[in-house]
């Protein structure tokens, strides 16, 4: 791609850039590729960034438009690691392998695997190059599931089932629920518009951060106060949201929905996310954000459940443009959608409510993934929001396709 730099003033959305020389690597990167073809989110932020355009050392190619006369520079970087990539992806398919024959179904694959990959492939080159790549593959799964010396289920169940340290915290909890909180919900702020038409092609990190100084996200949690809304959100199965209990068990086959979770519950689930705290930490923090509008920590994190709130608008048949339009445009793409509404009396009732219900199921995995960056301690950045608010919906969609496909398959055996 060659851009002209006769005019310094012209700048070109990053992702775009990106987007062009990740093409240029064809197939051998596909595992690290989305539908589109585009380098995934979690690509560009574990391997791109911090280990090929390397933005601390080269904050020129950091932002979300790059200045037209480093376009090349950036573009050039990406194809100069295609080897190393290609290998990477190839190493990544080999862990994915070793890691379904050691049963592991814990963390995200590509969270734990994607840095490592690139290690490997520094170190072995492409494994269709390395006699024993399987072996280093299981090795690898091996040393990176082993235990850590940081909290445990175990510990974290026996601290919150201790009597003293159990008393304490359900005193905690019922203060920071007697806490009165604004309840009045605020309309949705004209920059949320604004930053949904153009976040998937040109993000503007200044409205953005003009939003989550705004409090948008809290002033947007306002209307769950009221009866019945957070329930037709898919957040609760209850008419008011109601404080939870500090509980001591879990089991992810019958975890409630988001906001019914015990605090246990809520650690429990996103337990590898949870950073390297002890249990008072852990709790104590979890506690507190309970109480919290959206019920999450951090106003960046609620001003995208607002966004994702008026964005997924769309998947329940409201006209939508910008980025609802693009998740809209998505679903309605997808043949097993159009087959459910087609056939429905074909169609188990549950697996026909979770499309008809899909908004539901797209915020409360927004919900999930949100809650998940905050225990990780990970900053919202806004040249990221369109991928994450995108890939909830094609986790979404994943699921339920996959779904669908077993209850078929069981229906003619």
């Amino acid at each position: 791609m060659t851009v002209s730099s006769a005019d310094p003033g012209v700048t070109l959305p990053r992702g775009m850039v990106i987007a062009r020389a990740w093409a240029d690597l064809g197939d051998a990167v596909a595992p690290l590729s989305n539908a589109s073809g585009h380098p995934l989110a979690r690509t560009v932020k574990l391997l791109l960034d911090p280990l090929v355009l390397r933005p601390v050392l080269n904050p020129h190619l950091a932002s979300g438009a790059v200045a037209a006369e480093h376009a090349d520079e950036l573009r050039a970087a990406i194809v100069a690691a295609g080897p190393a990539l290609a290998a990477t992806a190839a190493w990544f398919q080999l862990l994915k392998k070793a890691r379904r024959k050691a049963g592991i179904t814990d963390g995200h694959p590509q969270d734990l695997y994607f840095q490592h990959c690139y290690e490997l492939a520094h170190r072995y080159g492409h494994p269709e190059s390395t006699p024993d790549a399987a072996r280093v593959a299981s090795g690898s799964i091996a040393d990176l599931h082993a235990p850590a010396d940081r909290l445990t289920v175990a510990e974290l169940r026996r601290f919150v089932t201790d009597p003293a340290n159990r008393a304490e915290l359900t005193r905690l909890l019922r203060a920071v629920w007697s806490v009165p909180r604004e309840q009045e919900h605020v309309p949705a702020d004209a920059g949320v518009t604004g930053f949904l038409a153009t976040c998937a092609t040109d993000p503007d990190p200044r409205l953005f951060s003009s939003l989550v100084a705004r409090a948008a996200g809290t002033g947007g949690a306002g209307e769950l106060a009221q009866p019945g809304v957070a329930r037709s959100y898919g957040l609760t199965d209850r008419s008011r949201i109601t404080p939870p209990e500090l509980g001591d068990s879990a089991s992810k086959r019958q975890l409630p929905r988001p906001l019914d979770r015990s605090v246990f519950e809520r650690l429990f689930a996103a337990f590898r996310q949870v950073a390297a705290d002890d249990a008072d930490t852990v709790v104590r923090a979890e506690i507190h954000r309970t109480a919290q509008p959206w019920q999450l920590a951090d106003e960046a994190s609620r001003v995208v459940m607002v966004l994702g709130r008026e964005a997924s608008a769309g998947l329940s048949g409201e006209q939508a443009t910008g980025a609802g339009g693009r998740l809209r445009s998505r679903w309605a793409r997808e043949a097993y959608v159009r087959r459910v509404l087609r056939m429905p009396s074909a169609v188990p009732g549950d697996l026909l409510a979770d499309v008809h219900g899909v908004r539901g199921a797209y915020l409360r995995r927004l919900w999930v993934r949100l809650h998940g960056r905050e225990l990780r301690r990970e900053p919202l950045a806004a040249v990221e929001l369109w991928s994450l608010l995108d890939g909830v919906l094609r986790s979404v969609i994943m699921d339920q396709r996959d779904r669908l496909r077993s209850a078929l398959e069981r229906a003619v055996r």
